[in-house]
């Protein structure tokens, strides 16, 4: 008699991939509740920098004052938090934030400085709010690009493809390409800049070997420390007159009273759609903000993988990444409905600070979205933290920026060399 049929093999679940040791908590671990407000206003002081900055070089090319300024900082933040809600709820669900990006900058310079806006006898104001419509128009256009791509899943057709030999390059060219943000702003005010940045770097890297409390302070919460011990410095400073006869650039990125937003920004206001009037199109400057649209698609798509991997997730499937691909070109979207003067990406400074505090929460992204939304209704309030130096700012840059661009070079090594 044949003996019975040899029992076929169960099939084997599939193998764990690599996830980041040491991570206090991952996505969907969230830390205590002092503990995650904390870690949140972190973040919502890491993302004003580039909420700060871009505004307020592009406003007054565009004709706008103090106080349109001021609104526009307000709108760009409230966005913000808006759009950070919406891919950490619907997107990628990673602790992302979403906030402004210097990809778009040269687009908009290109709109501001059009031949059909050169008009110099009409009023600045009315000069901004013409401008501010046409770079309106252009983003509503090119925020359906991302919406497409996302959406429909050909970007998940693209990121198939990827391998730790694509991706490594990605991700570093990511942090690495924005150094040219950080260093040179330091250099601007080389006396508050350069202790911000030493003193970022003792207190996270070298205090926690000397003071081991067993608790995370002084990796975890370097920012708050730091930011607030240079920002009194630079007050110091200030009101000394140590920059009494100096050079007007010198002044503006030294000073903490030149930013001139607390006085121009109102107590209470709730940005709106169409608040600048109604958007204008221009099928050239459309068409070159799709472009810049692209390569922010590019740049957020390894700004989302290294957080993925910051935040002890294992790597995002590709479907999953096209659709926060799609709802980055929402926040694209909204940001063009509501006017604030710049498109949206995900924010790779805040990336870095996932890895500095080592906590990939996704409910602390959200509480920072929440700050960012409280602040922005409350001008006065966020206007004080706006004012914020920027060469301080830039310090915070020089050490996220090499977290970033270093994410994935570590865990390759591992893989291929054993190291």
């Amino acid at each position: 008699m044949a003996g019975a049929p040899a029992k076929a093999d169960e099939p084997q679940p599939h193998p764990a991939k690599e996830q980041l040791p040491n991570i206090s908590y991952c996505i969907t671990s969230p830390p205590p509740w002092p503990e995650a407000i904390l870690l949140g206003f972190q973040h919502y002081l890491v993302m004003l920098g580039t909420t700060v900055i871009i505004p307020s070089s592009l406003v007054p090319q565009m004709g706008g004052g103090n106080e349109e300024k001021a609104k526009v900082i307000q709108t760009l933040l409230f966005v913000a938090g808006l759009n950070t809600l919406l891919q950490s709820l619907f997107g990628t669900r990673l602790p992302a934030v979403i906030g402004g990006s210097y990809t778009f900058v040269p687009t908009t310079i290109s709109i501001i400085l059009a031949g059909r806006f050169s008009d110099t006898t009409t009023d600045p104001v009315e000069r901004f709010k013409r401008i501010m419509r046409a770079i309106q128009g252009s983003l509503i256009v090119a925020s359906t690009l991302q919406i497409v791509l996302g959406f429909s899943g050909l970007w998940r057709n693209v990121t198939r493809f990827l391998s730790p030999l694509s991706v490594v390059p990605l991700v570093s060219l990511v942090g690495f390409g924005l150094y040219e943000f950080g260093f040179p702003g330091v250099a601007k005010c080389v006396e508050i800049g350069l202790p911000q940045l030493i003193l970022l770097v003792f207190v996270s890297q070298y205090m926690p070997h000397v003071i081991k409390s067993g608790r995370h302070v002084f990796d975890r919460f370097a920012v708050i420390f730091t930011v607030a011990i240079v920002w009194i410095y630079a007050h110091l400073l200030t009101v000394g007159g140590a920059y009494n006869g100096k050079a007007p650039k010198t002044q503006t990125s030294c000073r903490t009273d030149r930013a001139g937003l607390i006085d121009a920004a109102p107590w209470i206001r709730i940005p709106y759609p169409f608040q600048w009037g109604a958007p204008s199109f221009d099928a050239g400057e459309a068409f070159a903000m799709m472009m810049a649209s692209f390569v922010a698609l590019v740049e957020s798509t390894g700004a989302f993988i290294a957080v993925s991997r910051y935040a002890s997730a294992t790597p995002m499937p590709p479907s999953i990444l096209s659709r926060g691909v799609g709802w980055q070109g929402v926040a694209i979207l909204v940001s063009g409905l509501f006017g604030t003067v710049n498109g949206s990406s995900v924010s790779v400074e805040n990336a870095g600070l996932l890895a500095l505090t080592r906590v990939g929460s996704r409910r602390v992204v959200q509480i920072s979205a929440g700050f960012m939304i409280f602040f922005s209704i409350l001008g006065k309030f966020g206007a004080v933290f706006a004012s914020i130096p920027a060469p301080i700012i830039a310090a915070l840059y020089c050490l996220f920026f090499a977290y970033v661009g270093a994410c994935l070079i570590s865990a390759v090594l591992k893989q291929t060399c054993g190291l």
